[in-house]
């Protein structure tokens, strides 16, 4: 039986996964450029690691692309 529960997130993934919900305007998605920025001032990560968690967010389903911008799915904090 496959379970519909996504793995937890390491608790680094996790606050940036919170910082980026923080930081997400009103129109509900953010430039790969604006989510770096928050996750080098909130997280203090430079733009390499701040991809690689971009990166898994997106291939665990938390987060996706709409035209270039980054949208987060159904985003509940822990």
């Amino acid at each position: 039986m496959i379970s519909n529960r996504r793995s937890p997130l390491t608790p680094l993934a996790q606050e940036s996964l919170d910082a980026l919900a923080s930081a997400l305007p009103s129109e509900g998605e953010i430039t790969y450029e604006q989510a770096y920025a928050t996750l080098k001032d909130r997280e203090e990560l430079e733009q390499p690691a701040a991809e690689d968690i971009i990166e898994r967010l997106y291939m665990r389903g938390h987060i996706y692309e709409v035209e270039g911008k980054i949208r987060l799915t159904d985003y509940r904090p822990e």
